[in-house]
C-alpha cells in the first residue's frame, strides 16, 4: 500500500512550493520594485514614513512620539532602509540581470528595459542618500558580504549622476521597452526620455548650493527634454482594491481603517487660509464650514480639527514620483542661480502653481484669483526667491512628505519650528539600529565621517 499511494521520487520533492513561481519574469521584478518604491514613499504608516510630520503638514491627534522626532520608539528609518534595498534594489538588479541574459530580446528594446531600470535604480539611490547621507552603495546587495561598507555620500551621488546620463542615452524611444509591466507610463519610451531628464533637474539643483558648475551643466542639459504638463507626471495609479490600493487608505478613516490618529497641521493650514489656498478643499475635511489645523506636536481632538479629505483617503488616489508643477518650480530656480533653461523665473513660477492647482482638481478662475494676491505674486510675495519659491513648493507638495521635506532642507522656506525647546526639526534619518548589531564597525565609520548619527546633522548638500 505504501508503495502504491508513494506520489513522490524524494522526501525533498515535499518541500517544493506549489504557490510560489519557480521562476520570475524581468518585467514583474520591474513592476514590483516601481510599486514597492511609490509605495514606501507614499505610505502614512508611522511605522515607516514620518515626513509628513517633519513637514508639518499633518500633525497627531494622540501619539506624540513621531511629530516630535523620535526615531528610535518604533523602527522607522529601518523600515524605510529596508524597503530600499530589499523590495526595491534588489528586484531592480535581478531585473536588470535577468534582462542582460534574455538573448531573444533585440538590442533596441532590450536597452529600452535596462533605461527603464536604471533610472528607477538612480531614483532609490537618490532616496536612501537624501535620507541617511553615507549608505552601503558599491559593496551593498551582495548575498555573499553581510558586512558592506558605507560610501561617502558625495561620491556616490556623482557615480548615480553618471548612470542617469547613461540611462538616458540608451534610448531609443521608437523603439519598445517594458510595456504591460511599465506602471508609470505603458511603454511609452518618450515619457521616460522625460522622467529621466526631470528626474535629472530635480537631482542636479540639489547640489547646486555644493558644486554649482556641475548642477549648471545638468539642469541646462536636462531643461529641453523635461515634463511640459500634467499628462508627463510619473503616476502609479492604485486600484480600489487591497493590496494595490493607495497605502495611506491603509491609515486614515475610510474603506480600509477607522483610525483618528492624523489631523493637518496649523502649520499648514493656517499659511493656507491666509491666501485663500483653493486647494483646501481638496487637501482637508471642514469643521463647522472651516479649516482648522491641530496644533502641530501637541495632542489635538479629532472631531474638532479638519484632517485628511476624501480624494487623498481614497483607496485608487494615485501615488505621485515627480509631477509638472514640481520641474516648473525648479525651472524657476534655476534661473535665479543664472541657469540658462529658457523662460523667465516668474512665468515658471506661475506655471508651477497653475499646474498643481489644475492637478488637485481646480478652475482658472480659481488659478487667476490666487495668483492675482500680492502675497502670491512673485514680483511682490514677502521675501528672497527661496522664501517664495520654496513656500508654494511646501504647498504643492502636500501629500509627498519625502519631497517637501527635501525641498524644504535645501531652500529653508518656510520657517518650520520645532514643538517644544531642545527639540531640532530632522535633517535626515538616524541609521537603522540593526545596523549596529549587524554592520556595526561599518556604520561606526559612517556615522564619523557625516559629523554624528544624528537627525540634526545636515547632508553634505545641506550647506546653507
Amino acid at each position: 500500500m505504501l508503495l502504491a499511494t508513494s506520489c513522490v521520487d524524494s522526501l525533498d520533492d515535499y518541500n517544493v512550493s506549489q504557490k510560489n513561481a519557480a521562476a520570475v519574469p524581468s518585467e514583474t521584478l520591474f513592476s514590483n520594485a516601481v510599486k514597492n518604491l511609490t509605495d514606501a514613499l507614499t505610505s502614512a504608516s508611522v511605522n515607516s514614513n514620518n515626513y509628513r510630520f517633519y513637514v508639518q503638514h499633518w500633525t497627531a491627534t494622540t501619539y506624540l512620539d513621531e511629530p516630535r522626532y523620535n526615531m528610535t520608539s518604533r523602527i522607522i528609518p529601518q523600515n524605510m532602509w529596508q524597503s530600499l534595498y530589499r523590495d526595491v534594489l534588489s528586484d531592480l538588479k535581478e531585473s536588470k540581470r535577468l534582462v542582460m541574459e534574455n538573448t531573444a530580446t533585440i538590442e533596441s528594446v532590450k536597452n529600452n528595459q535596462l533605461a527603464q531600470i536604471e533610472i528607477m535604480e538612480v531614483y532609490a539611490w537618490s532616496v536612501l542618500l537624501n535620507t541617511f547621507g553615507d549608505v552601503p552603495y558599491t559593496q551593498a546587495l551582495d548575498p555573499e558580504n553581510s558586512l558592506p561598507v558605507y560610501d561617502d555620500a558625495q561620491t556616490t551621488y556623482n557615480a548615480i549622476l553618471v548612470r542617469l546620463n547613461d540611462a538616458l542615452s540608451l534610448i531609443n524611444d521608437t523603439a519598445a521597452g517594458y510595456a504591460d509591466g511599465d506602471l508609470l507610463y505603458e511603454g511609452d519610451m518618450e515619457k521616460w526620455v522625460m522622467f529621466g531628464n526631470s528626474l535629472k533637474l530635480k537631482l542636479a539643483m540639489v547640489i547646486a548650493d555644493v558644486d554649482a558648475a556641475q548642477a549648471k551643466s545638468l539642469v541646462e542639459q536636462a531643461a529641453p527634454n523635461v515634463f511640459t504638463s500634467n499628462d508627463d507626471n510619473a503616476v502609479l495609479r492604485y486600484l480600489s482594491s487591497q493590496p494595490n490600493n493607495n497605502p495611506v487608505s491603509n491609515s486614515v478613516t475610510g474603506i480600509y481603517s477607522t483610525r483618528e490618529d492624523y489631523v493637518a497641521a496649523n502649520t499648514l493650514v493656517d499659511i493656507m487660509n491666509d491666501l485663500e489656498d483653493p486647494r483646501r478643499q481638496q487637501f482637508f475635511t471642514q469643521v463647522d464650514g472651516e479649516y482648522v489645523g491641530g496644533i502641530y506636536g501637541y495632542t489635538n481632538s479629532y472631531p474638532d480639527f479638519s484632517t485628511v479629505s476624501a480624494k487623498v483617503a481614497a483607496p485608487d488616489n494615485e501615488g505621485l514620483l515627480l509631477d509638472y508643477s514640481e520641474v516648473s518650480f525648479l525651472l524657476a530656480e534655476a534661473l535665479e542661480r543664472g541657469f540658462a533653461v529658457g523662460g523667465t523665473i516668474e512665468d515658471h513660477y506661475n506655471e508651477a502653481i497653475t499646474a498643481s492647482i489644475e492637478y488637485w482638481g481646480g478652475t482658472s478662475a480659481e488659478v487667476d484669483a490666487y495668483l492675482g494676491q500680492s502675497s502670491v505674486a512673485y514680483n511682490s510675495a514677502a521675501g528672497d526667491w527661496k522664501d517664495k519659491i520654496g513656500t508654494q513648493k511646501w504647498i504643492a507638495l502636500y501629500n509627498r512628505g519625502f519631497d517637501a521635506w527635501l525641498e524644504w532642507r535645501r531652500l529653508d522656506a518656510p520657517t518650520l519650528l520645532p514643538p517644544v525647546e531642545g527639540l531640532v526639526v530632522p535633517l535626515r534619518l538616524i541609521y537603522p539600529v540593526n545596523e549596529a548589531t549587524l554592520n556595526g564597525t561599518n556604520k561606526n565609520a559612517a556615522s564619523a565621517a557625516i559629523g554624528g548619527d544624528s537627525s540634526a546633522t545636515p547632508l553634505w548638500w545641506n550647506v546653507n
